[in-house]
C-alpha cells in the first residue's frame, strides 16, 4: 500500500473518539521504534507532531530508532563495503565506524525535530550491551546484544517530561561500543520499562493476505506464521519485525503494532481508532488466570506461606482462605499453581475492591507474572461496576506505584471496617490506591 492511498485528516469529530481511549493510556508507556528511512521521510515531521499529541495526553514516550539506511548510505559514500546493514550480521571495524556515525546523526536529526515540537528529550547511552559471539561458526565481531536497559534512569527522564532516545548502539563492561539491532532493541526497552504498546514504524505496512491487509493478528497465529513458508516471501524488515513482536509479546507487551510511517496521521490513527492503518499483534495475556476451585485451598496456603514467612503476606490460616476462595484467582504453568491473588469486595462500599494475597512463586518471580494478576484483578472489578482499587503493602509499594499506576493514600480512605482491621494489625502497611477508567 503506498502512503498516499492512506492519507486522511483526522477530523475535528474524531476528537471524541480519540478522548475515549485517554483515560486507558493515561501514565502509560508507549515505545516507538523509527527505521532509519522513516527518519528521512517527509512524514517526520508529521510523526512527532503526532508524538507531540501523545505526550500532551499524559501518555510516555520512549524513541529506539535505527540506522540501516542511513549506513547503506555512507558506506556507498565511502566506498566502503559493510559487512551487515541491519546490525543482526556480523559487524567489522570498518561498519562499526559508519554505524557510529550514522546513529550520532539520525539522534541529532530526531533531536532536532523534537526541539523544533517543543518538546524535551534527550539522546542516552542507558544500554549496556555483551557481544553477540560466534553464532552458528560465525564471528559476529562488534554485533552485541542487550545485557541490561538502565531502566530507572529511562523513567527519571520520562517523570521530567523529557522523551529519552535510545541510539542502536551499545557499551560493554569496559566501554567498548558494540553495534545492536534496533527492532530487538525497542522490544528489550519495552520489556524492562513495563511498556504498553510497541510501534514500529518503517517502509512496511504490516502483513496481508490476498492483497487486503491483516489489521490484527494473536500471537499464536503469527507464532504459526513464522514458522510457515509464506513467511519466508516477507521482506527481511518485515520478518525481523515479525520475530521481535513475537518475542515482545510473549515478553509481556500485550500490544504491538506494524506500520507505515509515511502516512499522516497514521500514528494517532493506528493508537486511537479500532481499525488502524496496520497490524496489530496482541496476546491473550490472562489466558493462564482463571478462578481458584475448593479442591485447591491447600495449595493455595502452601503456595503463600513463604510470603507470610517473609513479612510479604498477612497470615491466612486455611479456614480463612477457604471462605474466600471463590474471590481466589490463581496463575497455571503446565497444570500447576504458580502464583495467585485475592479480590475482595465491601459491603459499605460497592465501588471499592481490594487486591490481597499476591504471591508468585519464587523461581516464576520476576517474569511480570505479578503485573498479570494486578492487572486482572483491575480489570475484573471494572467489569463489575467499581470505580476504585486498593492494595495493603509493607514491602512491595514501589511495585504498585512504579509499574501499575497506584498512589499512596491516607489510612481514611479503607472503609470503616476495613480500616479498624488495618488499625489492628499494627502492620503499618502502605495503602495503595487506583482509580479505574
Amino acid at each position: 500500500m503506498e502512503a498516499s492511498e492512506s492519507e486522511q485528516t483526522i477530523k475535528p469529530t474524531d476528537l471524541r473518539g480519540i478522548l475515549n481511549y485517554v483515560p486507558r493510556f493515561l501514565g502509560q508507556t508507549f515505545v516507538v521504534a523509527l527505521d532509519g528511512s522513516i527518519i528521512e521521510s517527509d512524514n517526520l515531521p508529521n510523526l512527532l507532531l503526532d508524538i507531540a499529541v501523545l505526550r500532551s495526553l499524559q501518555i510516555n514516550v520512549v524513541i529506539v530508532h535505527g540506522i540501516g539506511k542511513q549506513l547503506a548510505q555512507l558506506s556507498a559514500l565511502r566506498e566502503i563495503t559493510p559487512s551487515n546493514i541491519d546490525g543482526s550480521g556480523a559487524t567489522d571495524a570498518p561498519t562499526l565506524d559508519l554505524a557510529i556515525r550514522a546513529s550520532s546523526r539520525v539522534s541529532h536529526q530526531i533531536l532536532e525535530a523534537l526541539t523544533k515540537a517543543k518538546l524535551k528529550c534527550a539522546i542516552t547511552n542507558s544500554v549496556k550491551a555483551k557481544p553477540a559471539g560466534i553464532i552458528k561458526g560465525v564471528d559476529l565481531l562488534h554485533t552485541g546484544k542487550t545485557d541490561q536497559i538502565d531502566a530507572d534512569f529511562l523513567k527519571h527522564l520520562i517523570s521530567k517530561n523529557i522523551i529519552p532516545i535510545i541510539q542502536p548502539i551499545g557499551f560493554d563492561r569496559n566501554g567498548h561500543t558494540l553495534r545492536i539491532n534496533s527492532d530487538a532493541l525497542a522490544v528489550d526497552t519495552a520489556i524492562a520499562l513495563g511498556a504498553t504498546k510497541i510501534l514500529f514504524l518503517s517502509q512496511e505496512n504490516g502483513f496481508s493476505q490476498n492483497g487486503h491487509l491483516t489489521q490484527q493478528i494473536p500471537v499464536s497465529e503469527l507464532e504459526n506464521f513464522v514458522s510457515s513458508p509464506e513467511f519466508e516471501t516477507l521482506s527481511p524488515a518485515l520478518k525481523s519485525k515479525a520475530r521481535h513482536a513475537l518475542r515482545g509479546v510473549k515478553g509481556e507487551i500485550s500490544r504491538i503494532h506494524i506500520l507505515d510511517g509515511r502516512i499522516h496521521d497514521g500514528l494517532i490513527r493506528e493508537v486511537f481508532s479500532n481499525e488502524g492503518v496496520g497490524t496489530l499483534i496482541y496476546g491473550n495475556e490472562y489466558q493462564q488466570i482463571r478462578k481458584a476451585t475448593r479442591d485447591e485451598v491447600p495449595l493455595v496456603y502452601h503456595l503463600t506461606r513463604s510470603g507470610v514467612a517473609r513479612e510479604e503476606l498477612v497470615e491466612r490460616s486455611m479456614s480463612s482462605i477457604e471462605s474466600k476462595i471463590d474471590n481466589f484467582y490463581v496463575y497455571e504453568i503446565d497444570g500447576n499453581i504458580m502464583a495467585c491473588v485475592l479480590l475482595d469486595r465491601f459491603e459499605e462500599d460497592q465501588e471499592l475492591r481490594e487486591i490481597s494475597s499476591l504471591f508468585v512463586h519464587p523461581f516464576y518471580q520476576r517474569q511480570g507474572i505479578g503485573r498479570k494478576l494486578v492487572r486482572f484483578a483491575c480489570q475484573l472489578a471494572e467489569q463489575e461496576g467499581a470505580r476504585r482499587v486498593i492494595a495493603l503493602s509493607t514491602q512491595s509499594q514501589n511495585f504498585f506505584t512504579s509499574l501499575l499506576g497506584f498512589e499512596e493514600v491516607e489510612a481514611d480512605t479503607l472503609p470503616a471496617a476495613r480500616k479498624a482491621a488495618y488499625d489492628a494489625n499494627k502492620r503499618q502497611s502502605k495503602i495503595l490506591l487506583k482509580q479505574l477508567g
